[in-house]
Parts: C-alpha cells; sequence; structure tokens
C-alpha cells in the first residue's frame, strides 16, 4: 500500500529514500542472524539432536528429546514403548513469583534452577530405565546397587546398569563443551 503510494504520487527523491529503507529492512535481519550465529546454532542443534534443521525451526521440544531417545535406546539395543494419549494431557507449569520492582541496595539472591534437575538425574542414575518397580527387582541386587528415594521408588546406581537419560544428558553436556 505504502509502496504504491511512493511509487505512482512520489518523485525520484522519494523513491529513492523508498528504496535505501527496503534494502536496510533486508540487510539488517541478515546481520543481526549473522551477528548471533543464528544457522550455525540451528544447525548444531539439529546435529546434536537428531532431526532435520526444520524440525529445530518450526517443531517443539519433544521432537528433540524423543529424536535422542529412539537414538540412544537404538545403539543399547533397547526398545521405547510408543504411547499414544487420547485427549490432550494438561500438566500444570512452574510457579513464577514476579519479582518486586525497585533499586536494592543490598545484594539480591538469584537461584538458577536449569540445570538443576538434569544434574540430579546424572548424579543418581534416575531414568525410566533403571527403575526399580518391584521388591523383587530388588532382591536381586545388593542394597549397595541402588538407591532409594525420598518418594519410595528405587533406582539401580550406574555402576550396575547406566540409564538412558543420564547417558543423553552426559552427551550433550560433552557436545556442548566442543
Amino acid at each position: 500500500m505504502i509502496v504504491g503510494i511512493f511509487m505512482q504520487k512520489g518523485n525520484e527523491q522519494t523513491r529513492r529514500r523508498l528504496a535505501v529503507y527496503c534494502v536496510k529492512d533486508a540487510v539488517l535481519p541478515i546481520r543481526l542472524l549473522d551477528k548471533l550465529m543464528c544457522l550455525i546454532n540451528y544447525m548444531e542443534m539439529a546435529r546434536v539432536t537428531g532431526v532435520p534443521l526444520a524440525y529445530v525451526l518450526s517443531r517443539g521440544q519433544q521432537i528433540k528429546v524423543v529424536s535422542q531417545l529412539l537414538r540412544k535406546a537404538r545403539e543399547k539395543d533397547l526398545l521405547m514403548p510408543v504411547h499414544k494419549s487420547e485427549a490432550q494431557e494438561e500438566y500444570a507449569g512452574a510457579t513464577v513469583i514476579e519479582p518486586s520492582r525497585g533499586y536494592y541496595n543490598i545484594p539480591i539472591a538469584t537461584l538458577d534452577f536449569s540445570s538443576l534437575y538434569p544434574s540430579i538425574m546424572q548424579a543418581h542414575n534416575l531414568c525410566y530405565t533403571t527403575l526399580l518397580f518391584k521388591s523383587t527387582d530388588r532382591e536381586r541386587l545388593t542394597p549397595d546397587q541402588y538407591i532409594r528415594t525420598p518418594s519410595g521408588n528405587h533406582f539401580v546406581k550406574s555402576s550396575v546398569r547406566k540409564g538412558l537419560l543420564p547417558e543423553i544428558l552426559e552427551d550433550l553436556l560433552s557436545a556442548r563443551k566442543k
């Protein structure tokens, strides 16, 4: 619409200004993508997670996680169960506390939980592949070969069998360091 007005009613100078504006409008996003190394980051994400580049840009996190699980399961000759949900399952999100605005002249503590859960999963070998379902599963093990969580679940220690999720987390951390 605006372009049409400039082209019909504008003079040479206004058309030039429009052309310069359009060039900037096209060049600046490309420079931003280059500066942020978006293409490199997307390609690395696709490589590490094992999904096509288009999936990184158009799909969510689940496809990347499932892809890694399937790849690692195949590597270990494990079968992956297929879960078909009938309806959209709703999950409660994390609690977000709104910060109080203002200037503080005293130190403010912040907590970063982004790597807390993966660290705990790695440290204690927590995974559905290491979960002991029945007490009969524990009878074949000595007490020092499994752990009991505060919720009463039992997991095999990594000295017996390393879990699928802890291995994936280890792979992701080593890929991040490269």
